[in-house]
């Protein structure tokens, strides 16, 4: 156990957050996503599984740690319903709340075609998918960058 940090954010995982560079996208994704498969070809090729664990306690503990870009207008993707656009599921409303409750504003989710958002996966640093059942639970979280003092300091 760490102090302070989430216990949802397993060794793996906190690997995967502190690895990713400025710029790098961690795909999260629900329990129906092919998951197993695209994280053969992200940079890390590593599927971190979170079972039992809803996507928005997911988001929460990570968006704990992981800066969000504010160096551009889509550092939030969210996967479009087919057919249905306009459509925002439940499980992207619960994600949304936790995005905003994170940024301590609105941080509007930008949507992305099913397909289209399957080939951006498969770019993304590494997948964590969630055991959250619920359809169209599938997102792209892009690394932003945390300034600092030197190390010297």
């Amino acid at each position: 156990m760490l102090k302070n940090i989430d216990p949802i954010l397993t060794p793996d995982l906190l690997w995967c957050l502190a690895a990713m560079g400025h710029g790098d996208d961690l795909a999260l994704v629900d329990a129906n996503h092919p998951a197993t498969r695209i994280s053969t070809v992200t940079a890390s090729r590593r599927l971190v599984s979170l079972p039992g664990v809803s996507m928005a306690r997911a988001a929460r503990a990570i968006l704990s740690i992981l800066p969000v870009d504010d160096f551009t207008n889509d550092p939030i993707r969210r996967m479009l319903v087919v057919d249905d656009a306009a459509a925002i599921p439940d499980v992207q409303r619960d994600v949304q709340a936790e995005i905003d409750r994170s940024a301590g504003r609105r941080l509007e989710m930008v949507g992305i075609e099913r397909f289209a958002f399957y080939e951006a996966a498969q770019r993304a640093f590494a997948i964590v998918q969630v055991g959250d059942p619920r359809g169209y639970g599938c997102f792209l979280i892009r690394k932003g960058v945390v300034f600092g003092a030197s190390p010297d300091a």
